[in-house]
């Protein structure tokens, strides 16, 4: 079982920044690839960006690249989401998840969950 607890989260304007945390204790945090999903209301979950075991390699859905970047520091056992320039259309609850794939996509590669932190950009 491996505990996520995402942070950050908050109202911002749009075109402005937010930095969202997600911490997993124990030591298996570097055994896992890192990613992270949206869900708007109504809408399904959706995927934004990844992160391999070692952080050397990311990738990221295209209608946030450019303006999202993942990482991670395997030592304080967080991967960090900046998001900037942000639009309307980011609102959504993100979540942070495990994954024992080398460099996941797709919901069905994640395994465990945190419980989320909403993001709203006003216009």
């Amino acid at each position: 079982q491996v505990q996520l607890v995402e942070s950050g989260g908050g109202l911002v304007q749009a075109g402005g920044s937010l930095r969202l945390s997600c911490a997993a204790p124990g030591r298996t945090f570097s055994f896992y690839a890192m990613g992270w999903f949206r869900q708007a209301p109504g809408k399904e979950r959706e995927f934004v960006a990844a992160i391999t075991r070692n952080g050397g390699g990311t990738y990221a859905a295209d209608d946030v690249k450019g303006r999202f970047a993942v990482s991670r520091d395997n030592g304080k056992n967080t991967v960090v989401l900046q998001m900037n320039s942000l639009k309307p259309e980011d609102t959504a609850v993100y979540y942070c998840a495990t994954s024992r794939s080398l460099l996941p996509n797709q919901l069905a590669d994640f395994d465990y969950w945190g419980q989320g932190t909403q993001v709203t950009v006003s216009s």
